[in-house]
């Protein structure tokens, strides 16, 4: 008799927990694939310190592979499932098709870069929800600050040196706050002339930084951003972006060739293209994360609802420490239908939160205790080496070296803007020349979910801590559902590439 086939889409935090936790239970009972489009799980919140030239990027990736025993690894990218055949059809990385066979499918696809019909925005500004995405901001600064240095136009000196960071959530509040201090580091080295100083400006449609925390750590938050000299304007949002800035909803026009797109994301269109019922692109779930009318699929992560039980009526929202949790929830139930312990539903209760701001300087609430400054720092530091799955000793002596070191403040050019554009489907893949591209997401101004992109929620289980929250692991989340502009995801600028960022285009032409 052959063994069970269980096909996890997607190696996210829940895709990942997911494996990881069916890998231990299964025992060789079952045949366990991830089907991926990377080789690797991508710890999400340690993202921002990436662009800031902090981690090197391996840091922030755990090989699938070599983490997860006994399960098998298919590079591609789900293009559609047959409920009925029991199948998945993908689409491999050099545009190879294939089918997957499954008894149990458990579908982890995770979210895609949310749009909003704002004029200019999808070709003017890049987003920060994959890997690729913040190396090209790396090497972006990088070279705006360059380029300033010797640029003898001041007003396009300024330009080159203004940031914008459109949405106060997680994402867009740590990417404004380490970036200040990497471009305040990056002038160190290359001074600029006329008297001219990096500018980070943040913009929200909300009325406060962090607008889904306690107030305590959105002022203790707003706060630190000031000081170090960033500018928070709430209530502000762009209009129009063009190649040379944006105009904002207030009617000022900033001068920038640099536009950070963290407004949230929505579920991965694959959930929504099986037909079944939905809640607000989720797919609707049952608390043991089976979908109702198909005991064989499972679903976990930004991909499906899952009901509060601790909250009647409402859904949890799309965070890394949910998916965290739902994949192991997922990873027991699944083995509990092939006669391994017994299935439980999903419950949850958030036990706080913390928010990385650069340096030694953190907001954090544990167990709804305040904490600032440098403790807090240590404590979200702390926490997220405790939640990584791997790499802790790495990232612990790349922070022990950025202390006492320069910055290796130079430009890898290994990503092009038009490498990682806004409209893409797939923010964790690179653009190629010719490479297979799945549908891209389209604008969208209705309201949408949270997703799994910006703070680190503290809760605690008995478990080993998982990446969104303090005792679990460090959650992203987006901004308020149907906040025009608030949130926390990434997205393209083309604006950058009017300097040495020169390569050959997918048309065949030179150009970045």
């Amino acid at each position: 008799m052959s063994r069970p086939r269980i096909v996890i889409v997607g190696a996210g935090f829940a895709g990942y927990q997911t494996a990881r936790t069916l890998s231990r239970l299964s025992r060789g009972k079952a045949d366990v694939t991830v089907l991926n489009p990377t080789d690797h799980f991508l710890y999400l919140p340690l993202l921002p310190q990436v662009a800031a030239g902090i981690l090197e990027p391996r840091r922030v990736t755990i090989s699938l592979t070599g983490t997860l025993s006994h399960v098998r690894l298919v590079l591609g990218e789900a293009d559609s499932i047959d409920l009925e055949g029991r199948t998945v059809q993908y689409t491999g990385p050099e545009g190879e098709v294939g089918t997957l066979p499954y008894d149990r499918l458990v579908l982890a696809a995770g979210s895609v870069n949310k749009l909003l019909p704002i004029p200019g925005v999808a070709e003017h500004a890049h987003g920060f929800r994959g890997l690729p995405e913040a190396l090209y901001q790396r090497d972006h600064i990088i070279r705006q600050i360059e380029l300033a240095a010797t640029d003898d136009d001041p007003k396009t000196c300024a330009a080159r040196c203004t940031f914008v960071v459109v949405g106060a959530g997680y994402t867009g509040t740590e990417v404004a706050a380490q970036g200040q201090l990497f471009t305040d580091e990056l002038v160190r080295q290359h001074p600029l002339t006329k008297d001219i100083r990096p500018r980070w400006i943040l913009l929200d449609i909300a009325d406060r930084v962090l607008p889904e925390l306690d107030e305590r750590l959105s002022r203790t938050s707003d706060q630190v951003l000031r000081q170090r000299g960033v500018e928070v304007r709430m209530g502000v949002s762009v209009k129009e972006a063009t190649r040379t800035g944006v105009l904002l909803t207030d009617g000022e026009f900033v001068d920038t060739r640099t536009v950070v797109w963290c407004v949230g994301v929505r579920p991965d269109p694959l959930a929504a293209s099986l037909g079944l019922p939905m809640e607000r692109g989720r797919l609707l779930v049952e608390p043991s994360l089976q979908v109702p009318g198909h005991p064989d699929v499972y679903a976990a992560g930004d991909a499906a609802a899952v009901p509060d039980l601790e909250n009647p009526g409402k859904y949890h929202p799309m965070t890394a420490q949910h998916a965290w949790r739902q994949g192991k929830v997922a990873g027991h139930n699944v083995a509990a239908s092939l006669g391994v312990g017994t299935r439980r539903p999903y419950r949850h209760k958030d036990l706080g939160f913390v928010v990385d701001l650069g340096g030694v300087k953190a907001a954090a609430n544990p167990l709804g205790v305040h904490l600032s400054g440098p403790l807090a720092g240590a404590v979200t530091r702390g926490y997220h080496l405790a939640a990584m799955p791997g790499n802790r000793i790495r990232v612990a002596a790349d922070w022990v070296l950025d202390a006492v070191l320069p910055r290796q403040a130079v430009q890898l050019g290994l990503v092009r803007s038009w490498s990682v554009p806004l409209d893409t489907a797939s923010p964790e893949v690179a653009r190629v020349p010719g490479g297979p591209e799945k549908p891209r997401a389209k604008a969208d101004g209705k309201p949408q979910d949270e997703g799994t992109g910006g703070a680190q929620q503290a809760q605690q289980e008995p478990a080993k801590p998982g990446p969104a929250e303090m005792s679990g692991g460090p959650a992203r989340t987006a901004d308020q559902p149907g906040a025009p502009d608030a949130g926390d995801k990434p997205g393209p600028v083309k604006i950058t590439d009017d300097g040495p960022d020169v390569s050959r285009r997918p048309d065949g032409k030179e150009g970045a």
